[in-house]
């Protein structure tokens, strides 16, 4: 490796680990202005009767848990490699990300089943107490889904903001039931809009369990393709042609890359090292390992009691 790529490395994997350490903070200061926020609306929705507040309240609790499993995972992620783990703790970020997920789900199940039970038999809503209390845990997701959308990007961290999302969709739907109730008078508002933001919630549950489980799985990330990066390897000067390419992610911002290259003379092998690193790092693929081998003496691999074969070769 070039020293120039050392210290391109470097500055990248620098500013990778400030970014990871400006999430933890953010998650924590979400956690706490969600969890205060909790208790708060369950106490008034059990007090007004409102499913729709009481099942906001329900996700902010989730939420709770969700963001102090991903303040953890933020946590745990930025301990170095070991002799045990070799590529360090990135990955527990993902697996933190699939609990949230699945944590949303069984939230989205739950207030479904109380909000259909809530149509066959509506129950009186206090209409000011929940248009209040909703406006005011509308105020606070915003402020908390702000937080978490200007720094870092991960699944971890996406899956910590689909639980506010869901949190600040709940507001407007709590917001919008005790108004209607307020000046209508029709209870199953709140539980019909309850159903829709839960509908659109399990939505966009299910497309970050996608990525999660893609990553999981040891996939090429969604924004790359392995044609195309095969594409741009084999266009190398030097190079003859590319396999055994294998593309994977291992944490939220770092992708790995492995691939054996057909050289046209191994004394060209240091440029098209460099060469290929850099084209590689512009597509975000900065754990990469390539392999040469010759154009003019490729490697036989022979059984046992045939190598005599391989002088001939």
């Amino acid at each position: 490796m070039s020293d120039q790529h050392r210290h391109e490395h470097g500055q990248h994997d620098d500013h990778a680990d400030h970014q990871h350490a400006d999430a933890g903070p953010r998650l924590l200061w979400a956690l706490l202005l969600t969890l205060g926020f909790a208790g708060v609306e369950a106490v008034t929705g059990f007090w007004a009767g409102s499913l729709a507040l009481l099942g906001d309240a329900g996700h902010m609790v989730t939420d709770s848990a969700s963001l102090a499993l991903a303040a953890f995972a933020a946590w745990l992620s930025q301990r170095p490699p070991t002799r045990r783990h070799t590529y360090g703790y990135g990955r527990v970020e993902t697996l933190a990300a699939l609990l949230n997920v699945l944590f949303m789900v069984l939230v989205v199940v739950g207030i479904s089943v109380a909000a259909v039970g809530r149509i066959l038999e509506p129950a009186a809503v206090n209409g000011e107490a929940v248009t209040l209390v909703a406006a005011l845990g509308l105020a606070l997701n915003i402020a908390v889904a702000w937080l978490l959308m200007h720094g870092e990007q991960t699944m971890n961290t996406r899956g910590a903001l689909l639980h506010v999302l869901g949190d600040l969709l709940g507001s407007v739907a709590a917001l919008v039931s005790g108004a209607i109730v307020m000046w209508t008078g029709w209870m199953t508002a709140d539980p019909l809009l309850s159903l829709l933001i839960c509908a659109l919630m399990l939505a966009s549950s299910l497309r970050l369990l996608r990525e999660v489980l893609q990553a999981l799985m040891e996939g090429v990330p969604p924004s790359l393709s392995t044609e195309q990066v095969g594409r741009v390897l084999a266009s190398l000067p030097g190079v003859a042609s590319v396999h055994d390419l294998h593309i994977w992610t291992l944490s939220s911002k770092r992708v790995a890359l492995s691939a054996h290259l057909i050289v046209e003379s191994l004394e060209q092998w240091p440029t098209v090292l460099a060469a290929g690193r850099h084209v590689l790092a512009e597509q975000g693929i900065t754990h990469v390992t390539l392999q040469p081998e010759p154009l003019s003496s490729p490697v036989h691999w022979l059984p046992a009691g045939e190598k005599g074969r391989l002088q001939g070769v």
